[in-house]
């Protein structure tokens, strides 16, 4: 393997510690950034300079585990498809500083267990909950042939791209198996602890809505279907409780105009969560 490691501008000790690693091990690759561009720059840079036959990414906070590229692209080879998605836990902090991992969330098991070999969007939507850059692994001609890029200058740069994936791959592969742990760091700081502010609600709304006109567009209603009920199972509930008291009235009318949004786009979702988020404008 080989790793490309994009140091963002850091004003702390990372692009020393990446400088370091590239010294003692010529497997690591360092790219610096002369200016903060954030983390969607950050992966392009990345997918830019990728010169092996298959790709990943790897977020800086998080840990891949020992044998998962092992288990990935074992997979790839056997079926030949374009990417394969597995399975990831949060790493929660407890009160002495330390992390521990949980266990796989349900919307994560119904995105990749059981194992699929060769499946497509349509024949299984529910893989289109598993939006997260981390958790797969694509042959690096497919990211070339569908030109896939990430968006830039915005906080949650994923889900369309993870669409895309979807929707334009000929075939690809889901395994079970925990590849990632996914930090949720103490200090809150990660930016899906950040959705009480309006600039991150506004990109966060934006991407499940690019995310779900890419189905929509692609014809894929079964993925529309199913990214709408997860949406409105997991992202909107903990976003009306914020919005409840939020002192801002702009965050209630935005996530009143989503959810009335989501609403329209399939015809057989539950109206709880969103006529309670739609209420609030």
């Amino acid at each position: 393997w080989a790793a490309v490691l994009v140091d963002d501008a850091s004003t702390d000790a990372t692009g020393r510690l990446f400088d370091d690693a590239a010294a003692r091990d010529e497997r690591f690759r360092v790219v610096h950034h002369s200016s903060r561009r954030g983390l969607g720059a950050a992966r392009n840079t990345g997918l830019d300079a990728v010169d092996t036959p298959y790709l990943g990414f790897l977020d800086a906070d998080d840990i891949l585990m020992a044998r998962a590229l092992e288990g990935l692209l074992g997979t790839l080879e056997e079926t030949g498809s374009d990417f394969v998605v597995g399975a990831y836990v949060r790493l929660k902090p407890d009160a002495a500083g330390a992390y521990s991992p949980g266990v796989v969330q349900p919307w994560v098991a119904a995105a990749t267990a059981p194992a699929q070999r060769g499946t497509t969007i349509e024949a299984h939507p529910e893989a289109s909950g598993n939006i997260v850059a981390w958790s797969k692994v694509a042959r690096t001609d497919f990211w070339r042939r569908a030109g896939l890029r990430f968006p830039e200058g915005k906080l949650y740069d994923e889900q369309i791209v993870a669409a895309r994936m979807y929707a334009q791959s000929r075939r690809f592969d889901t395994i079970p198996d925990v590849i990632v742990h996914w930090r949720e760091r103490a200090d809150g700081s990660s930016i899906t602890q950040g959705k009480g502010t309006v600039p991150v609600l506004h990109d966060y709304l934006e991407a499940m809505t690019g995310g779900i006109a890419v189905f929509e567009a692609s014809g894929h209603r079964s993925a529309v279907r199913a990214r709408v009920r997860l949406i409105q199972d997991m992202d909107l509930p903990p976003l009306v409780e914020i919005a409840r008291t939020h002192p801002d009235d702009a965050y209630r009318r935005a996530l009143g105009a989503f959810a009335r949004d989501l609403g329209s786009r399939a015809a057989d979702v539950t109206p709880s969560a969103a006529a309670s988020a739609a209420a609030l404008w």
